[in-house]
């Protein structure tokens, strides 16, 4: 049995299947691959959502499984921050919630629900996807599954990795970033990627990933899948966001840029984002009251000019300016971003800044493109 493989994963109590998918492929894998779990089918997914969303126990829906229709387009700009400049990314949504329970996670807020949802009428979302492509054949689409989720964590359920690597493998005008801080890779290994899917975890400090990310792979393991992932001929990112103020995070970012180069080639490394620890001010009393415990409370953050609790400007620029340091005594070519940052933070932690969003977005596309 491969290593990765073996990794704790998920195993959903109840999956309820929404009727309008239930015959659907990916529905059928899921619950193929969840055999002792309780199937619920049901009408209508929104009731169920609503249901939810107002129960006084919320805790007793997060070990459940929703399998429901994408009523919208399941691919979306990212909605970026105003003032602020960004990499006009954009998002796949396949699937929302995670269950990996990261302390600073937006997700506590931005989900109305406590239900982990899995959008199933894929073959829709495939079809979109192709019409949209064609349609904007001039246009470059750097896309990502993981905003709303993780992008591997159910991969063991739901075997959609490989089918979106095959997808995108030949499109021209497009590539697919999985995000991850799991390490369900295996089924990536052996397919014919040509180079149009890019590989990410999502680091932080030993420390960090130890009391905020206490259900997430540590690091090594992240490191070690990224390897792998590495030598199966894949290119590699790098997310530090959020970058938390701590005790000790001179050391300790330190130390994780140190691993990253003992084991990946700086060849194979497309891009490396930072961003710090921030959120919506009205989300705190939620991230609070889930974990009382978290560390993520002990630095002063203030609103920004985004009204987002962002900390002080100069610890912001001490965080990214000493993390470009360090990754450039490894290597001057590896391309470092910031991630919903001023140019004015950009310009004193990197010595530059991008024109405009637009810049940024041709200077990332041009380390993907064909």
């Amino acid at each position: 049995m491969s290593t990765f493989a073996s990794k704790k994963s998920f195993v959903p109590k109840k999956i309820y299947v929404e009727e309008s998918v239930a015959s659907t492929p990916l529905s059928k894998r899921i619950i193929r691959h969840a055999p002792h779990s309780q199937v619920d089918v049901i009408a209508d997914a929104q009731v169920l959502l609503e249901k939810a969303a107002s129960s006084l126990n919320k805790g007793s829906w997060q070990n459940n499984l929703l399998l429901a229709k994408q009523r919208g387009p399941f691919l979306r700009r990212c909605p970026g921050t105003p003032k602020y400049l960004c990499c006009l990314y954009y998002n796949l949504d396949v699937a929302a919630g995670c269950d990996l329970g990261c302390t600073y996670c937006i997700l506590q807020g931005y989900l109305n629900n406590p239900l982990i949802t899995i959008h199933c009428n894929t073959e829709e979302m495939y079809h979109e996807l192709d019409s949209t492509l064609r349609k904007n054949s001039r246009i470059f689409y750097r896309i990502g599954t993981g905003e709303l989720s993780d992008s591997l964590t159910f991969e063991h359920l739901t075997e959609l990795g490989p089918e979106l690597v095959t997808f995108f493998a030949d499109k021209r005008n497009a590539i697919i970033e999985l995000k991850s801080k799991n390490v369900h890779i295996d089924a990536l290994l052996g397919l014919d990627h040509r180079g149009r899917t890019v590989v990410s975890w999502s680091l932080n400090t030993i420390e960090m990933q130890k009391s905020e990310e206490p259900l997430a792979t540590t690091i090594d393991d992240r490191l070690y899948a990224a390897r792998a992932v590495q030598n199966a001929g894949y290119k590699i990112g790098f997310h530090f966001d959020p970058m938390i103020d701590h005790p000790g995070w001179h050391e300790g970012y330190r130390d994780i840029v140190d691993k990253i180069f003992r084991f990946i080639k700086p060849e194979n490394i497309v891009w490396i984002s930072l961003g710090a620890l921030r959120y919506p001010a009205p989300f705190e009393h939620i991230l609070r009251e889930n974990h009382p415990d978290s560390r993520i409370f002990l630095g002063e953050l203030l609103p920004g000019i985004d009204k987002k609790l962002r900390y002080f400007k100069p610890i912001r620029i001490d965080l990214f300016g000493s993390m470009v340091k360090w990754i450039r005594s490894y290597s001057k070519e590896v391309f470092v971003y910031l991630c919903m940052e001023s140019a004015d933070v950009w310009r004193k932690a990197f010595g530059w800044a991008p024109r405009s969003s637009a810049h940024l977005k041709q200077l990332l596309d041009d380390r993907v493109k064909p």
